[in-house]
């Protein structure tokens, strides 16, 4: 188990920054194990899921409440994209992150990577990025980000 929770809080170390792993995964998080490989699959805390460990790389995909937990705990993290206020609902209720509505991006954002979506006060969802955050600062037209889930399916 201890070993478990290093290697998750290292993932998330270097998914998201220096520190995020100990203040996303405390000594209490649940680790789920899948029955048929017996590799780590899911995170959860308190009954809730927080993350899962994707088996095609290894890497962490959030639920909206280790996006709000980082956004609360770990503001230093390097995974947000705030987009424009006139389009939170859209986004919150599970649309696409256009490059024309992205207001901010984290340096060192890249195509492929985990984020949280956020307008100015609130986390609006979680996806992957399709463009790395120069290009959606540069772009005007395209997706910026895949939104996997929206805050509003899971409030």
């Amino acid at each position: 188990m201890e070993n478990a929770l290093g290697r998750i809080r290292s993932v998330a170390d270097y998914q998201f920054g220096k520190g995020v792993g100990d203040r996303l995964f405390p000594e209490n998080v649940e680790i789920v194990y899948s029955k048929a490989t017996g590799r780590i699959r899911y995170l959860n805390l308190g009954g809730k899921r927080l993350a899962t460990l994707r088996p095609t790389d290894g890497l962490l995909s959030l639920s909206i409440t280790a996006a709000r937990l980082i956004a609360e705990k770990a503001a230093f993290a390097r995974c947000f994209v705030t987009a424009q206020k006139d389009v939170s609902t859209f986004i919150a209720n599970g649309g696409d992150v256009f490059a024309a509505h992205v207001v901010k991006a984290d340096e060192g954002i890249r195509a492929k990577d985990e984020v949280i979506v956020v307008d100015d006060n609130r986390v609006l969802a979680v996806g992957r990025a399709l463009l790395s955050s120069m290009e959606m600062k540069a772009f005007k037209t395209g997706v910026a980000v895949k939104v996997r889930h929206g805050c509003a399916k899971e409030s």
